[in-house]
């Protein structure tokens, strides 16, 4: 059987007024006084919580425009925050830093400025609220961790909530030059000084890498052994060495472990990038220090030229310097030897100046070799009386140049080859930048060579 449900009718509100018993006009009433002795804008003041200049409000982005965004805030008008206001950040479109409908806090900065307006800062509510967060985490000895938004004069700014300054040494566990690719990406750094009245707080993400990987670098040092032929990364070049990545620590190379030439900068050797192999020489486990040889790895020229020369033989060599006492020929890739005065002609002369200059080209004997001391002892005057030429150059003259002993005695003219064309081609393998030398001395040359005149220099003025 259907149920049927009655409900009584909802009586409609009254549209007009009604008459007392006496005839006067009762009207509807809409509202109820409750003010009291109030004035109806004491009350509005009232609905509204008190707030001065550097306190901290919240509400709703109402508004977005190019210059500023509108906040209400419950107050007789909208709060006007300025685009400069918004963020830490510089140049921002205030839509990348706000949406209509958000909620937010904001700094009273000017309750009522020259137009009335209410002026906010949200970046300034960000600060105070951000230093508190700070300070405990530099209590804590914690870690912040924000982007990169600017590359400045020795370093990066970081937003973590506030400008935070990592100097460019503190960047990695060595110093970066470039430091452009950094931006916009998020760091994790400690803070090792935060000072609020000077607005100031310096980072350091260094601190925060030699942390966490202590222990990978114990365990790495602990494994790395003296002798230890590694390859690695050229990572840093500096005035006094360079940096080379191994895999899990830099070590460094020193400039005079760099190669057995004199360097006079680093650069001159080695690359950022480039791929080397070096020598362990040192480890340094309470410093976490590694030292690396690059030269080790390589052969000593010294060593070369002793074992491919002995006394007695001819070689030939360019005046690189002059001394009081004589001068400095190179006879090899980075092989200098001297040449005593008394061993530059058989009779006395003053100045070496008086028999050779820089840059001249000439045979010279070698008259000893002290590869511990690392020095040669030349003459010009033996080599003039002839000898044996080292082994590099006798292909140059040809075999016919030479008697059973491998003394010189002049080209055989006679034979097919030409000993000028084939003397240049082999001095070119050798040493590519300079020309052929000439002909050694034979025994022949060798009373002519012996007893040339050597004039004596002008009398001064």
């Amino acid at each position: 059987m259907p149920v049927t449900i009655t409900t009584e009718p909802v009586p409609e509100p009254e549209k007009f007024g009604t008459f007392d018993a006496l005839g006067s006009y009762v009207p509807v009433q809409i509202t109820e006084d409750d003010l009291g002795e109030l004035s109806l804008e004491e009350a509005i003041d009232r609905t509204i919580h008190p707030f001065g200049d550097g306190d901290i409000v919240k509400g709703t982005v109402v508004k977005i425009d190019k210059d500023e965004v509108l906040l209400d805030i419950g107050f007789k008008s909208e709060g006007v925050i300025p685009s400069r206001e918004l963020s830490i950040r510089h140049d921002l479109d205030p839509h990348e830093v706000v949406n209509l409908g958000d909620e937010i806090e904001a700094l009273v900065l000017q309750k009522e400025d020259k137009e009335g307006r209410l002026i906010l800062s949200k970046k300034r509510a960000q600060y105070e609220r951000a230093w508190g967060d700070i300070e405990r985490i530099k209590e804590a000895n914690g870690v912040v961790r924000g982007p990169v938004i600017e590359v400045v004069k020795g370093g990066l700014i970081l937003d973590i909530g506030l400008r935070g300054f990592l100097p460019a040494s503190l960047v990695e566990l060595r110093r970066v030059r470039d430091l452009q690719p950094y931006i916009g990406r998020a760091l994790e750094a400690k803070i090792i000084e935060l000072d609020k009245n000077r607005n100031n707080i310096v980072l350091s993400r260094r601190a925060w890498l030699e942390e966490t990987q202590k222990e990978q670098r114990g365990e790495f040092l602990v494994n790395l052994k003296p002798g230890e032929v590694r390859e690695g990364v050229v990572s840093s070049v500096v005035n006094f060495g360079a940096f080379v990545d191994l895999g899990g620590m830099d070590g460094l190379v020193h400039v005079s472990e760099l190669s057995w030439k004199h360097v006079d900068h680093p650069s001159s050797v080695v690359a950022v990038g480039d791929h080397v192999t070096v020598q362990v020489l040192d480890v340094d486990l309470d410093k976490e220090r590694i030292s690396l040889s690059l030269k080790a790895t390589q052969v000593d020229p010294w060593q070369e030229f002793a074992t491919n020369h002995r006394m007695g033989e001819l070689v030939f060599g360019r005046i690189t310097k002059l001394v009081p006492f004589g001068a400095f020929v190179q006879v090899g890739d980075g092989i200098e030897g001297l040449v005593h005065i008394s061993e530059m002609v058989s009779h006395h002369v003053d100045l070496p100046e008086q028999v050779v200059s820089p840059g001249d080209e000439l045979w010279v004997k070698i008259i000893d070799i002290d590869l511990q001391r690392r020095r040669i002892s030349l003459s010009i005057k033996q080599a003039a009386e002839g000898g044996v030429v080292a082994e590099e150059y006798q292909e140059a003259f040809g075999e016919h140049a030479y008697d059973e002993h491998g003394n010189y005695i002049g080209y055989d003219y006679s034979a097919e080859f030409t000993p000028e064309t084939e003397a240049q081609a082999a001095w070119a393998d050798y040493q590519p930048e300079t020309p052929a030398p000439a002909a050694p001395p034979s025994e022949s040359d060798a009373g002519e060579l012996a007893t040339e005149e050597v004039s004596p220099p002008e009398p001064s003025e």
